[in-house]
């Protein structure tokens, strides 16, 4: 296994957050710098979300965001939601996905939720096994989304 660092983001790791994401979206056009520096503020800032990272040789090479939702259903119990689940091409296989979600599952138990739902666009089965690895399961309910036309 590789050695790493699991830990909240920090301000300083703008930069590199922005360069692992071009290993999950690399069409994406890249953000203006005033645009990524507001929305980092507001993630790092914000009680609810927390940006997990996975720091090898002084590089973020893995990553993914946890929202924690108040609710007032489940006996107030909140619960969370992970998104942006990202390594980059020449860490993965290593582990540090999987250590990245165990921890923003840490996370999100400490904070007595109920329940942690993750979405995944991909149907490699490849991917699918890698979040049923990592105790996600298949099939508990079934997602819809919309997106702005």
């Amino acid at each position: 296994m590789t050695e790493a660092v699991i830990r909240s983001a920090g301000e300083h790791d703008l930069s590199e957050v922005l360069n692992l994401y071009r290993h999950l979206h690399p069409h994406d056009p890249e953000l203006e710098t005033a645009t990524a520096e507001q929305v980092w503020s507001t993630l790092l800032s914000s009680s609810f979300m927390t940006v997990i990272v996975a720091q090898a040789a002084e590089l973020i090479v893995s990553s993914c965001t946890l929202a924690i939702v108040p609710n007032l259903s489940r006996g107030g119990r909140s619960y969370g939601v992970i998104e942006n689940v990202v390594s980059h091409a020449d860490y993965r296989g290593l582990g540090l996905g999987r250590r990245v979600l165990t921890h923003a599952l840490d996370v999100a138990w400490q904070a007595d939720c109920y329940k942690v739902l993750l979405a995944t666009g991909s149907k490699q089965e490849t991917t699918l096994r890698f979040y049923e690895e990592a105790g996600f399961h298949r099939g508990g309910k079934t997602y819809f989304e919309v997106r702005r036309p």
